[in-house]
């Protein structure tokens, strides 16, 4: 049964956005988040353009990024990269929703939604890279904290970036990968990590320092 009430939801351009403006305030939407997605249902077959979406709606592109962020932690939609033709876009996948509203009809109630994710990590990133995050590089960031890491680490992996003067995501990502393999999972570890470095840095240079360099037996 919801299995097809999923299939009728999707077909009917006409009924979701009834069920929305009865249910939304079941899926914990403002008015705001309502209203971009009646906005995005009805472009849903076109590429993702916060740019056209801002101008369309009357919000900054940083407004719309972040309404797209809490969308997203809500577990009501993802942004998905497909391949049209020989170029690579983005496009808004809205199953989350349908699946949400579905379980609200046959449960009457809302099911928990995901972690929520603060949007005060995104804006720290703004702000380390001296611009606006891309759709991509938003999706990157909410994947890392959907996965294995806590927001807690992927800001210690920024920081982390930024002082050795980068500010790339890849770059980043090879943190955290690298900590993760070591069993860095909180800040108290990364310490751990920086202080055992250290410790072997200074006996490395103790022991240079020590060598009797005039005595070497392989001159």
């Amino acid at each position: 049964m919801t299995e097809e009430l999923w299939k009728i939801l999707k077909a009917g351009d006409i009924v979701i956005p009834r069920l929305l403006l009865s249910k939304y305030h079941d899926l914990k939407l403002t008015d705001r988040e309502f209203i971009l997605l009646i906005y995005l249902l009805s472009v849903l077959n076109t590429s993702f353009n916060p740019k056209q979406i801002g101008s369309d709606l009357g919000l900054t592109l940083e407004e719309v990024m972040e309404e797209i962020t809490t969308l997203t932690s809500l577990g009501l939609l993802k942004l998905e990269v497909k391949k049209v033709g020989n170029v690579r876009d983005e496009f808004v996948n809205l199953d989350g929703l349908y699946q949400k509203l579905v379980y609200i009809i046959v449960n009457g109630v809302a099911e928990e939604s995901k972690k929520e994710i603060s949007t005060d990590i995104f804006t720290t990133f703004e702000h380390e890279f001296g611009r606006t995050l891309s759709p991509m590089e938003y999706e990157i960031i909410n994947a890392w904290l959907d996965g294995d890491y806590t927001e807690e680490i992927v800001l210690l992996a920024l920081k982390e970036a930024i002082y050795n003067g980068t500010t790339n995501l890849r770059y980043i990502d090879r943190i955290l990968h690298n900590w993760y393999k070591k069993g860095i999972r909180t800040a108290q570890d990364v310490e751990k990590d920086k202080k055992t470095f250290q410790t072997r840095k200074v006996k490395s240079l103790e022991i240079f320092d020590s060598y009797d360099w005039l005595n070497d037996d392989n001159e």
